[in-house]
């Protein structure tokens, strides 16, 4: 095996804390809010999920790239992490039906990523003090010139990013002659979501994150999907107007992860930016309607206000997190709608949760 001479690189956050790693082979700075993922397995598609777009991303699992990449295993049409930070990355692949390894899959998307880091201190560091802006960077020479750059770099919090990944043009999904027709409000929408909802006899027709209720409502849909996506929930106003016509017209409308806190935003509940937010595999949640646990994948830094919903008189809480008891799923008491923080797609993750989408097109027959 050829020895790799690999360049230097560190990890900068924003209280000043350092951390060394060597880069994995592109040369340069990138910037983001630092976050974990505890998954050991579906880096692919954690990489292309639009909800991670603005953020590095800092994998627990040991080995990164080991089973390379494939094709059909990406959840958007571009890696939408800003950087990586690893421990161990493997520059070749034994996976048989791999297409190329992770090494030339980040080449074609231009990508900074760097190994040989101390992640399970970094990850430490980010639970004790929360999910915070940092740089990663080969310019190891020049740490001031790097604080000065990533003090101007914008909090999360306040941050709107469905812009960012959202289609600019409509598109549709699924086969036109399938038995029910669904408009989805695109706020960063995985490829998974859509799968799901196809295979279950639906057409899709997918709409930018600023479209109005009207648009959506020219298609002439059975229900109305909101997706998830990235950044805080607070600054889509246009989102949460969707949202309230729809309610307000007790249409079937089904919300997952930032769709779900756009959701209750419309009902008039606040969210809150998390300590270091939920980002993994194999999270529990109980389903208070059933009592039944789920185990699930999550990924999201911020979450909607408990008291608030709890006192909401229209608002009932059906599932929870039950590591933090934070809100993990809701319905309208009066109104066809209801939503989950956590991604019942499972991709990646366990299928425990895949019924939701069942219970949406049950929803979609009896309007």
């Amino acid at each position: 095996m050829t020895y790799l001479r690999r360049k230097k690189a560190l990890i900068l956050l924003a209280d000043g804390t350092i951390f060394y790693g060597k880069s994995i082979g592109k040369e340069g700075t990138a910037f983001g809010e630092v976050c974990f993922n505890t998954g050991t397995t579906g880096y692919q598609e954690i990489f292309t999920d639009p909800s991670y777009y603005g953020q590095l991303m800092v994998t627990t699992n040991a080995h990164i790239g080991n089973y390379g990449t494939k094709a059909d295993e990406i959840e958007s049409d571009s890696i939408k992490i800003s950087g990586l930070i690893c421990k161990n990355f493997s520059f070749n692949y034994s996976r048989p039906a791999g297409d190329k390894s992770l090494e030339a899959f980040f080449e074609d998307h231009n990508l900074l990523a760097i190994s040989d880091v101390d992640t399970r201190a970094l990850v430490s560091h980010i639970r004790d003090y929360g999910a915070m802006n940092a740089v990663i960077s080969t310019e190891v020479e020049n740490i001031e010139e790097l604080k000065t750059q990533l003090a101007d770099v914008p909090s999360m919090e306040g941050l709107e990013l469905a812009s960012k990944v959202s289609t600019k043009t409509p598109y549709y999904f699924g086969d036109e002659n399938a038995t029910y027709k669904i408009a989805a409000l695109d706020i960063g929408i995985k490829k998974n979501i859509l799968r799901n909802l196809a295979k279950r006899d639906a057409y899709i027709k997918v709409f930018p994150y600023n479209s109005k209720f009207e648009d959506l409502e020219a298609f002439k849909p059975d229900g109305y999907f909101l997706s998830n996506g990235p950044g805080d929930p607070e600054p889509l106003i246009e989102a949460q107007t969707v949202a309230k016509e729809i309610i307000k017209r007790d249409l079937p409308l089904f919300g997952i992860c930032l769709g779900h806190q756009v959701i209750a935003l419309a009902n008039g509940i606040s969210t809150y930016k998390m300590h270091n937010g939920h980002r993994g595999i194999n999270h529990p949640v109980k389903n208070l309607l059933t009592t039944k646990g789920e185990i699930t994948s999550q990924n999201h830094g911020f979450a909607i206000n408990r008291e608030e919903t709890e006192k909401h008189p229209d608002i009932e809480i059906t599932h929870i997190h039950l590591n933090d008891d934070t809100v993990a799923g809701i319905k309208m008491k009066n109104k066809n709608c209801f939503s989950v923080q956590y991604h019942p797609e499972a991709s990646p993750g366990p299928n425990d949760s895949t019924y939701l989408f069942d219970e949406f097109i049950q929803n979609l027959k009896r309007n």
